[in-house]
């Protein structure tokens, strides 16, 4: 009898532990990821920002092109100076087309910036995620609003500098009037058209206070966006809570205040890139006066372009543009981050990592 309660005994412990072992095998299979499925999902979310970025932009392409106008205007040879004032001349010598100039463009560099860049903040979330988590023992720690300041910021980091080509050439598509020495037939030509001109380092004419400026732009955007909306859960506040969740209009309103906070703070640098960009280009002086006056257009660097800009025209001239940005931004950035969301529920893929 004794033998044959140790016998049982000894297969009861035997199944318990299979059984066991068969659990933790499952949980570890379930956890890894098969190399297809994380190709899907690294689409899937690449396509998400991509679409918001596109639709974002599309949305405010006329106040994106009168700010740039208005950034890069020469100030002896003024034709607007309002945000309405300035649509209305572009709407009369240049039609309905005129108010979307550049917008191809932009587009074709904002779909991939924006896909890059929402694809970047996460992945840099989860590292930096994990070795505060390391760092500090705990492994309930969540992102703090600096730590979503630095993920913001290395994400813009790496997103523009991977498409700054395309800005730049952007920028000056968008420039062009129909009055203009010479036209750029389209970004192909444009790009060719500067490598054959100016050189490849052209490309990247004002990289310098682009990356300056994206740590707190990009940075602010998802730090403020993120950290408001985790606020708004845990308090619960206004009532603005439904299902653990917030609501469309609630979201927009997060994206407006990002968007405010940060494309106030960087832009000045914004300024500052966009004339650098004219430099080296025969013809800037033109198409920025739009009407055949030769203005001096050039700067040694980035803190020459600071100093001459305050200068000749003034600390206000820094932020040239600011109003049809802010009235831009708004939208933008709010749109940018709902679309995201929202196709990214649509196309099933896994939630930010502080949720």
């Amino acid at each position: 009898m004794a033998s044959e309660d140790v016998k049982q005994r000894g297969e009861a412990a035997a199944v318990s532990t299979f059984v066991n072992l068969a659990g933790e095998a499952k949980a570890a299979t379930e956890g890894v990821k098969s190399p297809r499925h994380a190709l899907l999902s690294i689409s899937k979310s690449l396509a998400a920002g991509g679409i918001a970025g596109g639709v974002s932009r599309t949305a405010v392409a006329p106040l994106e092109r009168l700010k740039i106008l208005l950034q890069v205007q020469n100030p002896h040879s003024i034709k607007y100076n309002g945000t309405v004032q300035g649509l209305k001349y572009i709407w009369q010598t240049e039609g309905f087309r005129g108010l979307f100039k550049g917008n191809g463009t932009n587009c074709a560099r904002i779909v991939p910036n924006s896909a890059v860049k929402f694809f970047s903040y996460e992945q840099a979330s989860k590292g930096i995620l994990w070795l505060y988590q390391q760092q500090t023992g705990n492994e309930n720690a969540e992102l703090t609003p600096v730590l979503r300041l630095g993920a913001g910021a290395c994400a813009g980091i790496i997103a523009m500098s991977a498409t700054y080509p395309m800005d730049m050439v952007r920028g000056r598509l968008t420039v062009q009037t129909a009055k203009s020495p010479q036209q750029y037939r389209g970004i192909y030509h444009a790009l060719t058209t500067v490598l054959r001109e100016e050189g490849f380092r052209a490309l990247y004419k004002g990289w310098l206070p682009s990356v300056i400026g994206v740590v707190p732009y990009v940075g602010l955007n998802f730090a403020v966006y993120e950290s408001l909306k985790d606020w708004l859960i845990k308090e619960k506040t206004f009532g603005l809570v439904q299902d653990n969740e917030l609501g469309v209009t609630t979201r927009l309103a997060c994206g407006a205040v990002a968007g405010t906070i940060g494309q106030t703070v960087a832009y000045p640098l914004d300024v500052v890139r966009r004339r650098m960009q004219m430099v080296g280009w025969k013809d800037a002086s033109t198409v920025v006066t739009g009407d055949g006056k030769k203005v001096a257009l050039e700067y040694t660097g980035m803190v020459d372009a600071f100093r001459k800009t305050v200068r000749y025209e003034g600390f206000r001239a820094l932020y040239k543009g600011l109003v049809p940005n802010s009235v831009k931004v708004v939208p933008s950035i709010s749109i940018a981050f709902v679309t995201y969301e929202v196709v990214k529920d649509l196309l099933g893929v896994e939630m930010r990592i502080s949720d």
